[in-house]
């Protein structure tokens, strides 16, 4: 049998002995000088200004488009059909109406032209994700987004390191997301961030990552400002946004911060197994032209070229038998308009009109792909779905 989990090692037992040899020294556990120096190692690497650290990617996302909300006002947020489900989630819990798009199968992200022909006046923001470790960002959408005033906000959850153009994704739009979940690219087993170059948006997220509480803002003046308004209260207690506790802790960010070193060597080991799983999959039968340049591979995507149901189901058995574990439907189990929640607020919304999100639900999967991943592996598990 093969054997191959979606991830492996992904905490290691060096960051345990690093983990508890913090324990063993410090009497402060919650959000603290650990946190900190997280958020600082993080934004030089990422190569941004500020950095947020939350209690999970879905964390940051809600408070990203409170955040939006909060800054822009509701309106209509232009969202990905394939994506995971705390996109969708966050823009509707804060008030905002989801406007989907279908998915280009050559990075599963948002076809580009749809995105454009999309916005409207009621348009606040445009939530693309880069899915898988694709890059599904171009300099034009960019470019075009910058020149109407439209805040671009990138999901890099699944895709630390990938590159859009020469910068990393995450830089490039006004806010973006990570995800440090157990299965990503790093783990501080569960916790997220935010990112951004905007100082006052950065303000904000603090607030939200508090519950709304005043005293969380680095900026004296703000807080002096707002204290003088309110004599009446506390300024130990003074509310501004409907935040929650979304803060993460001591303990996450000492693992953060031993997995930052080695995040590099991983992404590098994740694209050269990928490349090796593209080279020798058949692409008569699977589709192989996907835009690769610039990913970060979070795993191994087997996407049918053609609609054949019962070939899909002999090829999920046969990785079940070979004990090789698989997502269908890649990134958040397909397309999220097929997802109860969505069928129930937009019932007018046709899933079937979503061609290739419905085609990456029904004939679509992701397999593990992780630094030590045999190479050999590699090799068998594409001889091993060439071969049914």
């Amino acid at each position: 049998m093969l054997n191959i989990p979606l991830m492996s090692n992904n905490i290691t037992k060096d960051d345990v002995k690093c983990l508890i040899s913090f324990l063993e020294t410090t009497d402060r556990f919650t959000n603290g000088p650990k946190v900190r120096e997280f958020e600082q190692a993080w934004s030089r690497w990422l190569g941004v200004k500020h950095s947020v650290f939350v209690n999970s990617g879905a964390s940051a996302n809600f408070m990203t488009m409170a955040g939006i909300a909060q800054k822009y006002g509701k309106g209509e947020i232009i969202v990905p059909a394939i994506t995971w489900v705390s996109d969708v989630a966050s823009v509707v819990s804060a008030g905002h109406t989801p406007v989907f798009v279908d998915a280009d199968l050559r990075n599963m992200a948002m076809l580009e032209e749809e995105i454009l022909r999309n916005i409207t006046e009621r348009t606040k923001a445009v939530f693309l994700t880069h899915v898988l470790g694709f890059n599904g960002l171009s300099r034009r959408l960019a470019e075009v987004l910058g020149e109407r005033g439209i805040p671009l906000v990138e999901d890099v959850c699944e895709s630390h390191g990938t590159m859009t153009g020469d910068r990393k994704a995450g830089t490039v739009g006004f806010a973006s997301n990570f995800s440090f979940y157990y299965a990503h690219h790093m783990s501080t087993i569960e916790g997220g961030m935010v990112c951004t170059d905007d100082d006052d948006f950065y303000q904000l997220m603090r607030l939200f990552r508090s519950h709304g509480l005043l005293r969380e803002t680095t900026d004296e003046t703000y807080k002096a400002d707002v204290i003088s308004k309110f004599p009446d209260l506390n300024p130990e207690f003074i509310f501004m946004v409907p935040g929650f506790n979304m803060r993460s802790t001591e303990m996450n960010a000492v693992i953060g911060l031993n997995q930052l070193g080695r995040l590099d060597y991983n992404i590098r080991r994740r694209r050269e197994n990928f490349q090796v799983f593209m080279d020798h999959l058949d692409s008569r039968r699977y589709f192989t032209d996907f835009d690769m340049e610039g990913n970060s591979n979070y795993a191994f995507v087997i996407l049918l070229r053609e609609k054949d149901p019962e070939f899909f189901v002999r090829l999920t058995e046969t990785l079940r038998r070979e004990q090789v574990e698989f997502r269908r439907g890649t990134a958040g189990g397909g397309s999220q308009l097929r997802q109860p929640f969505v069928r129930k607020l937009y019932p007018d919304i046709c899933p079937e009109d979503y061609r290739n999100a419905d085609h990456i639900h029904f004939y679509g999967m992701y397999t593990g792909n992780y630094p030590d991943l045999d190479r050999e592996k590699v090799w068998r598990l594409t001889h091993l779905i060439n071969t049914i």
